[in-house]
C-alpha cells in the first residue's frame, strides 16, 4: 500500500484546490522542488504531481516546476495534467518520469492509451476522475456519459500500470475518500486502482490497513499532509506494518 503524497502545480506553485475549482485554491509552497525533497525526507516512496493549468490548456504548462522536481529528488515521480500525445508521453519519460497519468486522451482516444501502455509497459496509467460517479475530462470543467466502471473496462488487459481514481466531489474539502465507489472500481478491474479525492485524517490511513483494502496500490493525499491532519512518519509506519 503506497501512500503517495501530492503537489498539484498551479501557476508554478504548490497548490491545492476545492472541488477541483481554480478559482478555490490555496498556495501552500511557491517552491514545487523543495516541497518534493521535504516529503521525499518525510519518508515518502513516491510522489503523485498534477499540471493543473496543463490539464485545461492540453499541453504542459508547468513543465518547468515538474523538470525542476525531477531535478531535485530521487523517488519515482507520476505526473497528470495536460498529457495528450504519445510525444508527450515519450518527451516526459525521457526527461526522468517514472509514470505518466494520462486523463482526458483515455476518454477521447482510448487507443492511443493502448498503444501507449504497450510501448512503454509499466509507465503509462489512466486518470478516472468522476463527478457523480461519471467520468470527467478537460481539467474537471466537462462530465461525460462514461461510468468509472466502464472507463476501466475499455483498458483491461492493455498493459496499464495504474488508474487513479479522484471523486472530485470530495477532493480538497477533508471530506474523506469514497470508498465505496473506489472499492467498487479496484474489485471491478485487474488493473491496480490508486485512491485519490479526500484523504482527511488518520482514521482513513487505519482503515487503509484493513485486509479489505488491501485490494488498492494505495492513495494519494494532498490538503490532509500539507496541514497536518495526517503525520506522515505516522501513516507510512502503520500502512508498512501490513506490507
Amino acid at each position: 500500500m503506497i501512500l503517495f503524497p501530492a503537489i498539484d502545480l498551479k501557476d508554478g506553485q504548490c497548490v491545492r484546490l476545492k472541488l477541483g475549482d481554480m478559482n478555490q485554491a490555496t498556495v501552500f509552497n511557491d517552491d514545487p522542488a523543495a516541497q518534493a525533497k521535504s516529503f521525499e525526507d518525510q519518508g515518502f516512496e513516491y510522489l503523485h504531481v498534477v499540471d493543473l493549468n496543463g490539464a485545461f490548456a492540453g499541453e504542459s504548462v508547468n513543465g518547468a516546476a515538474v523538470e525542476r522536481i525531477l531535478k531535485t529528488v530521487k523517488f519515482p515521480v507520476q505526473l497528470g495534467g495536460g498529457i495528450r500525445t504519445l510525444d508527450h508521453i515519450e518527451a516526459w519519460l525521457d526527461k526522468g518520469l517514472a509514470r505518466v497519468i494520462l486523463g482526458t486522451v483515455a476518454v477521447r482516444n482510448p487507443e492511443l492509451v493502448k498503444e501507449a501502455a504497450k510501448k512503454w509497459p509499466g509507465q503509462v496509467a489512466v486518470g478516472t476522475d468522476a463527478k457523480g460517479g461519471m467520468v470527467a475530462v478537460e481539467g474537471w470543467a466537462e462530465t461525460s456519459e462514461l461510468s468509472i466502471v466502464e472507463l476501466a473496462k475499455r483498458f483491461e488487459g492493455a498493459g496499464v500500470a495504474a488508474i487513479v481514481y479522484t471523486d472530485i466531489d470530495r477532493d480538497g474539502i477533508l471530506a474523506g475518500i469514497n470508498w465505496d465507489s473506489t472499492l467498487e472500481l479496484a474489485r471491478s478491474t485487474s488493473i491496480p486502482v490508486i485512491a485519490s479525492g479526500g484523504l482527511a485524517s488518520m482514521d482513513d490511513i487505519e482503515r487503509m490497513t484493513r485486509p479489505e483494502y488491501q485490494v488498492l496500490e494505495g492513495a494519494i493525499s494532498g490538503r490532509a499532509l500539507y496541514d497536518g491532519r495526517i503525520d506522515s512518519r505516522e501513516a507510512l509506519a502503520k500502512l508498512r506494518a501490513v506490507a
